[in-house]
């Protein structure tokens, strides 16, 4: 009897003892508050109700969201800009330690009890930071209000004199520099909450220069320093339509630059100066006479260049004299056009940039060239007739003349040979003289009415027919 006794007091034992355990592993597991010692990012939550601290900590993150950051920066003019983080991009999360609180809840009594037991002590907040919220609150019409716009430097020519009006920087944000700096600010744990206000994050925004595409030192560079020729001619008594055609084509030309090594072509002034100014109506030459067309006067312009371009010592590419002579400057120093045969141009080979001004004013045509030029260097022309040509004769039928006699209808005009020498000259010695052309002017025909008493005329030696417009573009 003693034995079951004994038994059964120990079996009663062991139960209570069981029930006493199984109890406070319920008690344990069961708990609704952190484990003791639970530290989140600086925060003592140990012992607390989970729930309060759950609630407490969206309103701490969201706290932390609000916190406010000041742009700040040199180029602002103290003008700062404040913003929450939030605003900035930045995102405050708990979802790890969020995850292991519903874990304390999950699973069966044992499991909750360990998962309890070994529960991490330390525990962190994380932020996301999306720069792209920021880029879009400093866009880039804000940058252009607060730090102004890049403005080129500018050159005018007046009173011949090259002058620079200096470019205006502008200053963009580094948004490389900036991502890494204000992800270096952002705060990694709950301490600026501690503050009462909390205090604001103060950046100075990372700016970087903004050149302009020209400044006064690339403009510099390309070697505009001085006018180096200036050349003329005289309109005379051409009427308002020759005018209008010589200023349409000078107009087109002012303010060409060319680059080193460029090539001039006069064709492409005169289509940009009938786009833009059109042609009038003004004598041209068509197979050795002026007759009435379009654009008459238009070689004016590409002659008075070629002495500009002569007396730079530049290089001719293409050029042709005129088949009649010109009253506006000497035999052998004249460039015709006729377009899709004839044409001007020549190559910047100063080694630097050209820039051409042109201009009519009171009926004088001016061209001017600014560059690179030696000082103790200058060129000049002599043109030589080293031949005439007679003027041919034509014969005509003049039935209003008796029988066996003429008269002469026009006076023919001599024609010339003539050969053009550009002399060089350093410090006034001359030390270079070239042939640049040899030219052939053919004059007019004589032009003689008759009435053959034979009824045939003598053979005429009238000049060839070439039906091409010069010195214009069309005819009616």
């Amino acid at each position: 009897m003693k034995k079951i006794h004994l038994g059964l007091i120990i079996f009663i034992s062991l139960l209570l003892v069981g029930s006493i355990c199984y109890g406070g592993l319920t008690l344990y597991a069961n708990q609704k508050t952190i484990p003791k010692n639970v530290m989140l990012s600086g925060w003592n939550i140990g012992g607390k109700p989970a729930a309060e601290v759950l609630h407490e900590l969206d309103e701490r993150l969201s706290a932390m969201e609000s916190l406010q950051v000041q742009f700040h920066g040199e180029q602002m003019n103290g003008e700062a800009e404040l913003l929450s983080l939030k605003e900035a991009g930045v995102e405050y999360e708990a979802d790890d330690f969020r995850d292991a609180l519903s874990k304390l809840m999950e699973g069966d009594l044992w499991e909750r009890a360990e998962y309890r037991y070994k529960f991490n002590k330390q525990w962190s907040i994380y932020t996301g930071h999306d720069l792209d919220i920021l880029k879009k609150r400093f866009h880039s019409e804000w940058e252009k209000e607060r730090f102004g716009e890049a403005v080129n430097a500018v050159r005018s020519i007046t009173d011949d004199i090259v002058r620079y009006s200096p470019e205006k920087t502008a200053f963009r944000i580094d948004w490389a520099v900036l991502s890494d700096q204000f992800s270096a600010a952002i705060p990694g744990d709950f301490s600026p909450l501690q503050a009462d206000p909390p205090k604001p994050i103060v950046l100075e925004l990372p700016l970087t220069k903004r050149l302009p595409d020209v400044t006064v030192k690339s403009l510099q560079a390309e070697g505009i320093e001085r006018k180096i020729i200036e050349f003329s001619t005289y309109l005379g008594a051409s009427g308002p339509g020759r005018v209008h055609n010589v200023t349409a084509a000078a107009q087109a030309v002012d303010g060409m630059i060319l680059k080193p090594g460029d090539e001039f072509n006069y064709a492409e002034v005169v289509e940009k100066a009938q786009q833009e100014y059109g042609f009038e109506e003004a004598p041209v030459i068509v197979s050795g006479k002026l007759v009435p067309g379009i654009g008459g006067g238009i070689c004016q312009v590409s002659s008075t260049l070629y002495n500009a371009v002569l007396l730079t010592g530049l290089e001719v590419t293409e050029r042709r004299n005129h088949s009649l002579p010109v009253n506006y400057l000497p035999l052998g120093q004249d460039a015709t056009f006729a377009e899709g045969y004839i044409n001007f141009r020549f190559r910047n080979n100063t080694g630097k940039h050209l820039l051409i001004r042109s201009e009519v004013q009171e009926k004088t045509l001016t061209l001017k060239f600014f560059g690179t030029f030696p000082k103790d260097t200058e060129y000049s022309l002599e043109s030589k007739t080293v031949e005439s040509i007679p003027p041919p004769m034509k014969y005509v039928r003049d039935a209003s003349l008796s029988a066996g006699t003429h008269r002469i209808i026009q006076e023919g005009k001599t024609g010339y040979v003539v050969e053009t020498y550009r002399v060089k000259r350093e410090n006034g010695k001359i030390i270079d003289q070239e042939r640049i052309s040899r030219d052939i002017y053919r004059g007019q025909s004589t032009i003689i009415g008759m009435n053959p008493s034979n009824g045939e005329l003598p053979n005429s030696q009238d000049l060839p027919n070439t039906p091409i417009v010069e010195d214009g573009i069309s005819i009616p």
